[in-house]
């Protein structure tokens, strides 16, 4: 699976896992086995033992999303300028062929 720039889920995928999260929730709420949950929801019995840890102690908001898990260390800018580098090829860069080598990469400013 590729993860979008900086690491994690895109903000669509998140929602999707936050609504997997909260229906586990609402079994929770009616007494369901872990085990039964898990496979319904196909997802492993450990992350609705995590799940159900996060529901004891903080209800159907513990399951929330809590957002990207980090943030980009490249800006939009600055990944987007490397593209353009990149695009342009590697004899552009000093290489005597179209094939980056992976002896010394050039150094590019961004």
């Amino acid at each position: 699976m590729r993860y979008a720039q900086g690491g994690g889920l895109t903000p669509e995928r998140q929602r999707f896992r936050e609504g997997i999260r909260f229906e586990a929730g609402q079994r929770f709420e009616r007494g369901e086995k872990t085990a039964a949950i898990a496979r319904e929801l196909r997802v492993s019995e450990r992350s609705v033992e995590r799940w159900r840890h996060a529901w004891r102690h903080g209800g159907m908001g513990g399951l929330a999303s809590s957002g990207a898990a980090k943030l980009p260390k490249v800006s939009d800018g600055q990944f987007a300028a490397l593209e353009a580098e990149l695009a342009r090829g590697p004899a552009a860069h000093g290489w005597e062929d179209q094939r980056w080598k992976k002896e010394v990469w050039p150094q590019v400013e961004l």
